[in-house]
């Protein structure tokens, strides 16, 4: 009797669950391109950028793909894209790596320029519905680019429908004020501080 009525409890409480969202998802009809920022120093920033890449590639939604600071390197996500998705996601790899491993700030700035000079061109070209920006707040934290240019851009020229995320640590407040959804990953445990190497499959 009593897990009966543990039971009909649970099923009213869901029920005025369903009910609340239900009146919640009524009242959200529209639609909109959304600026997304993946920051913080956990892992996981590109990582979820790449999902939400392959999730649109499922759609039939064009999609591309700008990797700031990143050399080239041969990572899993560019492999599957560029093998298997060519025609549905544009991949370009703009940086030099790291900045302590170039070691030569007028490089990195002019790889930088280079790189959002071809973000700019793929985000207005309204064809694509998503476009990723791969470690491009580590630029902006370097002032490798302006951030107000940036914001101006994506307040004035980017297509109403065109959704563009933006990943790195240490991302620019001006750039979380304007954007429809942030997410700070958290780092709890790394094992790279356990003295363990980055891995195929997890790290790249």
């Amino acid at each position: 009797m009593e897990n009966r009525n543990d039971s009909q409890q649970h099923a009213d409480k869901m029920k005025k669950i369903k009910s609340a969202r239900d009146r919640m998802n009524a009242d959200r009809q529209g639609e909109k391109g959304l600026i997304v920022v993946h920051t913080g120093p956990g892992k996981g920033k590109s990582s979820s950028a790449f999902g939400m890449v392959l999730r649109a590639i499922a759609h039939q939604m064009p999609c591309a793909v700008v990797q700031f600071i990143k050399g080239n390197r041969d990572t899993g996500e560019r492999r599957l894209l560029t093998q298997h998705f060519p025609d549905l996601c544009q991949f370009f790899t703009m940086g030099e790596g790291f900045t302590w491993e170039t070691q030569d700030k007028d490089r990195d700035i002019a790889a930088a320029r280079a790189g959002w000079d071809k973000a700019r061109e793929l985000i207005r070209d309204e064809r694509n519905r998503l476009v990723l920006l791969d470690e491009i707040n580590i630029a902006l934290r370097y002032d490798y680019l302006d951030i107000a240019e940036v914001c101006a851009f994506m307040r004035d020229e980017k297509p109403e429908m065109t959704h563009v995320i933006l990943t790195g640590r240490n991302a620019k407040p001006e750039l979380i004020e304007m954007a429809d959804l942030v997410t700070e990953m958290t780092l709890v445990k790394h094992p790279w501080r356990a003295g363990i190497k980055g891995q195929p499959g997890i790290e790249f």
